[in-house]
């Protein structure tokens, strides 16, 4: 059992506080995933897990045990960097062996474990290979192996797969998640990529400024955003000023209902979440741009007084440039001074939302 306890921790550099009153539980072998925009305060969170940097105040414990005065090197943890961080001197055997030596392990049990987690990562056969001779993906999976090799309660991985292309990133993370599964090791994974945070975490913190906006499973934080924040920085999200009145949000001839109290509000509708279809008179908005991706076209959309927005459709040929479009929207949420004060579901109260949009 490997958990880590995170309680009420702060980072104060100088005048800026890096981390406000952070508090997390990872349970064991439980991958969780802090995600956030740059300055969020998430890359200092982990370097203090991992003892690279002291935290201002609070506790942090592995399996109840205070770690926040312990060096890195005696720290639980294995620590991934973005940039590889492996010592170009020595080959891949070395960088791996490196730790267990300092350690005092037998030469045979050294080589035992070095050649087993070369098999893990996908490169048994590469110990004598210098790591300069590596492509970018392989010198990755080298530092995860440097990692595992000693055996850590914890894995700590710092937007790892950063510095990668597209393809080999999607793939190396694929094969991270199954080694993390395969070992059942708990693991804090940084990244301010969604689609990494969304495929491969168990639960996602989203930060903002040193602190928590929201924490939950992937689909709830995609489908349940609880501020405007979250919703905004996780997927495609139209956002919406507007006005609420007698139970009616209103902008821009665009009107759907929100039963609260009366006030400004924001809504968010996903592009997936809005149907539409091509009106005349009574349009709500104008087709600016028509994508199509193959599997499905993006409507680009202006409403009446400019505000963009965007909408997923199954056949982009039905809609063109400058046609008039009405707004249909399948599920909706609705948030105020930063709460969400109202929320419809996928698939809940449709025929409701599109008596009134139609009226």
């Amino acid at each position: 059992m490997s958990n880590l306890s995170i309680s009420n921790v702060s980072k104060l550099f100088s005048t800026t506080l890096a981390v406000d009153d952070f508090s997390l539980d990872v349970a064991d072998g439980e991958l969780v995933c802090l995600l956030g925009p740059s300055g969020s305060g998430k890359s200092t969170l982990l370097r203090m897990v991992g003892g690279f940097e002291i935290p201002s105040q609070g506790s942090i414990r592995i399996d109840g045990e205070e770690v926040v005065h312990l060096p890195p090197e005696e720290r639980p943890t294995g620590m991934v960097f973005q940039s590889h961080a492996l010592w170009t001197h020595m080959n891949v055997f070395n960088n791996l062996a490196f730790g267990l030596k300092l350690r005092r392990m037998p030469k045979a049990q050294i080589r035992e474990k070095v050649e087993a987690v070369l098999e893990l990562v996908g490169l048994g056969g590469y110990g004598t290979r210098a790591v300069t001779q590596l492509s970018g993906g392989q010198q990755q999976r080298v530092a995860l192996a440097r990692s595992l090799v000693l055996e850590p309660k914890i894995l700590l991985l710092d937007e790892p797969f950063a510095s990668l292309d597209q393809h080999l990133r999607e793939r190396l993370r694929e094969e991270v998640r199954d080694i993390q599964q395969r070992l059942k090791i708990t693991t804090l994974f940084v990244t301010h990529g969604q689609d990494e945070a969304l495929s491969m975490a168990d639960r996602i913190v989203v930060m903002r400024d040193g602190k928590t906006e929201q924490i939950d499973r992937p689909d709830i934080v995609y489908r349940e955003p609880q501020t405007p924040f979250v919703a905004g920085f996780i997927g495609t999200m139209n956002l919406i000023e507007g006005v609420v009145q007698n139970g009616v949000f209103s902008k821009a001839g665009y009107s759907t209902p929100v039963p609260v109290a009366d006030g400004p509000a924001t809504l968010a509708i996903r592009p997936e979440a809005l149907e539409l279809t091509v009106a005349g008179e009574n349009a709500q908005g104008q087709v600016h741009r028509v994508t199509d991706y193959g599997t499905h076209g993006l409507v680009d959309l202006v409403l009446l007084d400019g505000t963009r927005i965007k909408a997923m459709v199954s056949h982009p040929d039905l809609f063109a440039a400058g046609q008039g479009v009405s707004l249909a929207p399948k599920a909706i949420a609705a948030y105020r001074d930063n709460v969400l004060i109202h929320r419809v579901a996928l698939g809940k109260d449709t025929a409701a939302l599109r008596q009134l949009v139609d009226a």
